[in-house]
């Protein structure tokens, strides 16, 4: 059975998935079979693995760090909140239902049988299990049926690292607070801290490991720089989702919307040289773009609803007249369409017009389709005329169908209208033949030749990986890692 190591924060965004990722990829580079695990994942952005079964996008990116084989059993629970106070419960891939958050807190001890058995299936393949733990390790109030923090490190009897953020200040109080709530027999299985996330000279900062060994009584594994690496983040706290202004040649503009998903399908377009991605969430921030993207949504008839109170429906439209390009992807592909019906309830009820950009009609149900996909884009008018012939591979997550009159845009369906394009193909951008077709395109329309290079999405990530791996492993004593690995709890 495999050795595992858990790493658990102090908060969330604390660097925990990175962390994580970069010992994946540290022991993979060393020669072990390593495999990322999270017993549950609270998260929008998500992923279909070639079964058709769907997980979090934290451990696809850890699995692509490890170099393994990606699995639904890395990340057996997944919630994707639909409201405030509610969530729709995936165990292994499948969907259970939506729950009432206090109906899931009473329901969750009885996924433990499901979680271990991922977890030994997964133990009994690899030699290294890197196991992330969600939030904080010491939410007392939701301590006693836990099943993702210590109670995961209990079951798998991990030791754990825990990860602070400085950049966020507080570092003292964060590992030195979450030590003191934790219980001892908790804290005794901390076996080292991480402070994470620090920016300028560490030399300055010795003093303070000092502060933290000495009253934490725990060893400080390492104080480890804010790294500047490209790497697919799902946590609705991304850096990436805040607004900022448009600093490159073309200026793509993604709709911020309330209950955004699957973000991570615009990253591939962040490689291209004089190429700027930002995220807007206001009329006043989406100024001139030359390509807006709506992306998905795990609640389309709100969104779209917030999309006419805001005025950014009104701002794309004016946009669109004036020529400007606008996609959809799944939810913003029905937002796209004339009306969006919900008579199930599937994702609350309802009915709402939609943006009128594309003659659709979309009704949920309660069936979702997922589904990994690949096709080609048919003849494609206006601006992205270019994709015209285009392979493309990716897969699918949605609730409903969406009927079309208009001309379709890919061998799978989709619809066109002039420079207006709708499909739910996540990842159709990731093709690096697709997206820098589209690069050129909006290069030519501004009168400028594109003189980059063409993406290849999948080398550049290994190539981040590394440096990711390269950087943890110089700011950490990995030997002092692979001692609590190999003694454990």
């Amino acid at each position: 059975m495999a050795k595992p190591i858990m790493i658990q924060g102090t908060m969330s965004n604390a660097g925990k998935s990175l962390f994580a990722a970069a010992l994946c990829r540290i022991f993979k580079q060393d020669g072990y079979s390593v495999s990322p695990f999270k017993s549950q994942n609270m998260a929008l952005n998500s992923y279909i693995t070639a079964d058709g079964l769907e997980m979090g996008r934290a451990q696809v990116m850890q699995a692509e760090a490890a170099g393994i084989e990606l699995s639904v059993l890395m990340n057996p629970i997944l919630l994707k909140p639909t409201t405030d106070v509610g969530s729709q419960v995936i165990v292994n891939g499948e969907v259970r239902g939506n729950m009432r958050a206090m109906d899931y807190f009473k329901y969750k001890k009885e996924l433990v049988p499901d979680i271990m058995k991922a977890y030994n299936v997964l133990s009994s393949q690899h030699d290294i299990i890197v196991i992330e733990g969600a939030g904080s390790a010491a939410e007392l109030n939701l301590k006693s049926d836990d099943i993702v923090n210590m109670g995961m490190a209990k079951l798998a009897k991990a030791p754990v690292l825990l990860v602070g953020d400085i950049d966020r200040g507080g570092i003292f109080a964060q590992l030195l607070g979450t030590l003191m709530l934790v219980e001892q027999e908790e804290r005794d299985m901390i076996k080292g801290l991480v402070v994470n996330k620090f920016r300028g000279d560490k030399s300055i900062f010795q003093s303070g490991v000092d502060i933290l060994e000495q009253r934490g009584g725990k060893p400080v594994v390492g104080v480890v720089p804010y790294i500047n690496c490209d790497i697919e983040d799902e946590d609705s706290l991304s850096d990436k989702l805040e607004n900022k202004s448009a600093d490159g040649i073309i200026d793509i503009a993604v709709i911020r919307l309330p209950r955004i998903s699957n973000f991570t399908d615009f990253d591939v377009f962040s490689q291209y040289e004089g190429v700027s991605v930002r995220y807007v969430s206001k009329p006043s921030q989406l100024e001139n773009p030359d390509f807006i993207i709506i992306p998905g949504t795990k609640s389309t008839i709100n969104d779209m609803k917030w999309l006419v109170e805001s005025g950014l429906e009104i701002a794309v439209k004016r946009a669109a007249e004036k020529g400007v390009p606008v996609f959809g992807i799944c939810g913003g592909y029905q937002i796209l369409g004339e009306k969006i019906s919900d008579p199930d309830f599937s994702e609350g009820g309802g009915c709402t017009d939609g943006m009128r950009l594309l003659k659709c009609r979309t009704v949920f149900s309660q069936e979702k389709n997922r589904s990994r996909t690949s096709g080609k884009f048919l003849q494609v008018d206006g601006i992205f005329s270019c994709l015209t012939g285009a392979e493309f591979s990716g897969y699918e997550i949605h609730l409903g169908e969406t009927e079309s009159d208009e001309k379709p845009l890919l061998s799978c369906g989709g619809a066109q209208n002039g420079n207006i394009y709708g499909c739910y193909i996540h990842g159709i951008f990731d093709n690096s033949d697709v997206s820098e077709r589209i690069v050129k395109a909006l290069y030519k329309r501004k009168g400028i030749a594109f003189n980059g290079g063409t993406a290849d999405r999948k080398a550049y990530k290994e190539r981040q990986y590394d440096q990711l791996a390269d950087e943890v492993r110089k700011n950490i004593d990995m030997e002092l890692v692979y001692k609590i690995l190999n003694e454990g709890i």
